[in-house]
């Protein structure tokens, strides 16, 4: 057991109904603890194998882009504030996007912690930076939106790659769920 990374994940209850803002958090711990449901109980090795050709994606690849979409979102957009990014090795894409190198040689283990405390850093934000959900912030990829927007996309990019995750997981171990 000790190479294994992600231990016992249970993930919490979702709010089902209430102050739209309860709801928002309360869905995405759901979806946080969701993806590390799919990354529960795998070795560093598992967590960096590329299980299907037709991508680099891996859980571990997925779980450095998960802090990152943490910290763009929560702390540069929403509180205005420069995040501390963890520096993984980066590459630019054809399509001229950043993303991270698979080569990057931080143990998993760190990167599960940086992970972890992204969304602490981000549930310690929440309701500073959701008080006026009608709040306009700059938003360079789309344009002014509101936090209501900034919110939803966060849980958007949680949805895809928990999507991602799922068929990753599949893949490596056969495992599935939900």
């Amino acid at each position: 057991m000790d190479d294994i990374v992600v231990q016992k994940i249970i993930r919490p209850e979702r709010v089902l109904s209430g102050p739209w803002l309860e709801v928002i958090a309360s869905n995405l711990d759901y979806h946080r603890a969701t993806f590390l449901w799919k990354c529960e109980g795998l070795s560093e090795a598992r967590l960096r194998q590329r299980p299907l050709c037709s991508s680099a994606l891996t859980l571990l690849g997925l779980m450095r882009h998960l802090q990152g979409v943490e910290r763009a979102w929560f702390q540069r957009t929403l509180a205005a504030t420069p995040p501390r990014f963890f520096p993984y090795r980066t590459y630019v894409t054809a399509a001229g996007d950043e993303w991270y190198d698979e080569s990057d040689p931080t143990p998993a283990r760190d990167v599960y912690e940086d992970y972890l405390e992204a969304c602490e850093e981000s549930r310690q934000l929440f309701a500073r930076v959701t008080a006026d959900p009608a709040r306009l912030v700059p938003n360079p990829e789309f344009g002014d939106t509101d936090v209501r927007f900034v919110l939803e996309h966060v849980v958007e990019e949680y949805a895809r790659h928990v999507g991602h995750a799922d068929l990753l997981r599949e893949a490596v171990d056969g495992a599935v769920g939900e």
